[in-house]
């Protein structure tokens, strides 16, 4: 969750100077470039707007215009950057690779533009990499008009675009049935890629049935923005499941983390939930207040320095109906602030049911006895309860109920 202005030297990168598709140099019937200004009235394109349509074969560059990928197979060959007012359209069915080429590779939403990523559980938008490794491209980056605390000169930490502003009701798109796999580009310590990155992004914003797995970084991650989601698995991301900064203020519904134990995935994992208000002003406003609702939070190591829920640096918080196993901490509060508002009641837990207790890292105020009091359950043996990985619910607590399984035909890990 660091972040300061982006390498200047990136700027020179590679697709970056304009408009860029790249096809093979030799016949291919499966590659074809369709213009969408064609202003006849068949059915099967009767748009008027300009830009490019594609039908397979390499991408990259930077869009000032709309581009729609119909459904086939990309291979993305360098960074992806839609500019206002362009909108960034993906058929289900598509899958796009990020190439192994030495690239820095990512799909970047700028502030004004929109991603149009709409796929069904049986036709998935699937964003994956060559390099079929943790951290193995930069995944997707939203920038919106929606609030940050974090000050007015504010960019993304990869593709330095700016985001933030006073429109918490913004529109960046809609992303629904996607899958992405093998994220978190690293380009050093404080510019770090994610899944899937929400600088700023509003309430107007779509994000539906996602499922994020085996990333380099966090899974999801919110910088600000009132943007909500629901119905998401994060899987063996190497460093938080789901993370918020910067007063996010949005909700989180039925929503899964699960992580391997590191045996399994070579690497370790950290939070499942790692929550912040704002890592350099712990008071800053607005004020990270979201709400989680229904989740299923699992981890696979017991080491003492491992938490599930980990929230500090003044954020605020609703968390309901949400299991948490599997790590040594289940929940853990920090700093005056966040400690503080849950001793005043306007951050709480209810309907909460943990594998271990609830940590008070301050020493004093809230702590497990307060957790327990408010109807909350702790030491309970949670994995038991599921039936299989992270279905399963106590209580109406859980993402995931036996009898309705909404991940089943498109979730695979």
């Amino acid at each position: 969750m660091k972040k300061t202005k982006f390498l200047a030297a990136l700027l020179a990168m590679a697709c970056l100077a304009g408009v860029a598709v790249s096809c093979d140099d030799d016949d291919d019937d499966d590659v074809t470039i369709e213009s969408s200004t064609d202003s006849s009235t068949d059915s099967t394109d009767t748009t008027e707007e300009t830009g490019t349509t594609l039908t397979g074969g390499e991408i990259s560059g930077r869009y000032t215009e709309n581009l729609t990928l119909k459904e086939g197979n990309y291979s993305l060959t360098g960074s992806l950057q839609m500019v206002a007012p362009a909108v960034l359209t993906i058929e289900a069915g598509t899958t796009i690779t990020a190439a192994n080429n030495g690239e820095i590779i990512y799909i970047l939403i700028e502030q004004g533009a929109q991603i149009q990523a709409v796929g069904t559980a049986s036709k998935p938008i699937v964003m994956t990499s060559a390099n079929t490794a943790a951290g193995g491209w930069g995944g997707i980056h939203i920038c919106g008009y929606a609030h940050t605390n974090s000050g007015s000169d504010t960019y993304s930490e990869i593709g330095d675009a700016a985001y933030g502003g006073s429109d918490d009701t913004d529109n960046s798109g809609t992303i629904k049935y996607v899958i992405i796999k093998y994220s978190g580009y690293a380009l050093d310590e404080e510019h770090e890629a994610n899944g899937i990155s929400l600088y700023g992004v509003g309430s107007g914003t779509t994000i539906s049935y996602v499922h994020v797995d085996m990333g380099g970084d966090d899974g999801i991650e919110f910088f600000g923005g009132s943007v909500n989601i629901d119905h998401t698995v994060v899987t063996n991301c190497s460093d938080d499941s789901y993370d918020w900064t910067e007063g996010w203020n949005g909700t989180a519904e039925y929503i899964v983390a699960y992580q391997a134990s590191s045996d399994v995935l070579g690497y370790d994992c950290d939070c499942l939930m790692e929550c912040d208000n704002n890592g350099s002003d712990y008071d800053a406003t607005p004020l990270a207040c979201p709400t989680i609702n229904y989740a299923t939070l699992i981890g696979n190591d017991s080491s003492d320095n491992k938490r599930g829920i980990r929230l500090r640096a003044g954020t605020g918080f609703i968390i309901t109906n949400t299991l948490v196993t599997g790590k040594a901490k289940a929940i853990t509060l920090a700093t005056t602030q966040t400690v503080g508002y849950a001793d005043a009641g306007s951050s709480y837990f209810s309907n909460v049911v943990i594998s271990n207790e609830i940590v008070n890292e301050e020493g004093s105020g809230y702590d497990n006895d307060s957790f327990v009091a408010a109807g909350n359950t702790a030491n309970y043996d949670v994995a038991s309860a599921l039936s299989s990985t992270y279905i399963g619910q106590v209580s109406g607590a859980g993402a995931v109920s036996s009898s309705s399984d909404w991940t089943s035909g498109w979730v695979s890990f």
